[in-house]
């Protein structure tokens, strides 16, 4: 699969997309970028996350029909084939063929429900996608009525019965009292720079224990050498080099046989 992903334009300068909220527009982007050479994605959870979005915006972009959901969950770009266009030698088809038999591609290249799948062109704009697929009739295309949803309709493709959960809070306020408490500070965790930090550390799996751990830890430490009592901040704490404080606060732990986060702090106490 391609590793770079490009974008038309004539979609993301639309007044139809820049009218949508930040977060939708971010979906949007992280969608397209984790989806296959074919324009499918079945990690909306992943992208959903990332982009901080929710499933409200996950309905704005269905039902301004920047995204295609199948029954089975997954989705598809619908503009897909404007942003991208690949070299054979570099193309990996889909693994939703069946999904991708379902298409076809309209003249402006986007994808529609409801064309047949064959070799040329038909009388209304729309091209073969899956070439080499069986022939879908009139009868089958039938079998999909229940989720073909016409171009010119206002109404959003359905849903299905289950929504996507709604994706993990992290503990930002948690998080920096814990720093406030144990470093004397009054740091906010509004704060645009420390969320990003923080947020990064969550998408690499630590936890709000891995953070305690941390912070107590290196407040315990520097809190004894007037040089490096400026480092208990977050830019420094919740860095690069996070992975090596908790590391090296699992390893003292182990050595005096107790938590690393029994020891008292020479500021304020410990959650």
């Amino acid at each position: 699969m391609a590793e770079r992903r490009m974008f038309s334009k004539k979609v993301t300068d639309s007044d139809q997309f820049i009218e949508m909220s930040a977060a939708a527009q971010a979906l949007y982007f992280h969608l397209n970028q984790g989806a296959d050479d074919d324009g499918f994605n079945n990690q909306i959870q992943n992208a959903m996350f990332k982009a901080h979005a929710g499933v409200d915006d996950l309905k704005i972009l269905m039902a301004k029909r920047f995204i295609i959901r199948f029954d089975s969950g997954v989705i598809v770009i619908k503009h897909w084939r404007m942003h991208n266009t690949l070299r054979k030698d570099r193309y990996i088809p889909t693994n939703f063929q069946e999904e991708l038999a379902q298409l076809g591609i309209k003249e402006n290249g986007a994808y529609a429900f409801g064309c047949q799948t064959v070799a040329e062109r038909l009388p209304d704009g729309c091209q073969t996608v899956a070439s080499g697929k069986v022939s879908i009739g009139k009868a089958s295309i039938g079998e999909y009525k229940s989720h073909i949803v016409e171009q010119n309709s206002t109404l959003p493709p359905p849903l299905p019965d289950e929504e996507p959960p709604e994706k993990p809070k992290i503990p930002y306020q948690e998080i920096v009292e814990c720093l406030n408490r144990n470093a004397g500070t009054h740091y906010k965790y509004t704060t645009g720079k420390t969320k990003s930090l923080i947020h990064a550390r969550f998408a690499e799996g630590f936890t709000l224990e891995d953070f305690r751990t941390v912070i107590e830890a290196q407040c315990r430490e520097w809190s004894q050498d007037k040089r490096m009592e400026r480092y208990m901040r977050p830019e420094t704490l919740f860095g690069t080099k996070f992975e090596g404080y908790l590391n090296k606060a699992r390893k003292e732990a182990e050595r005096n046989g107790a938590d690393s986060g029994a020891a008292k702090v020479r500021y304020g106490v410990h959650l």
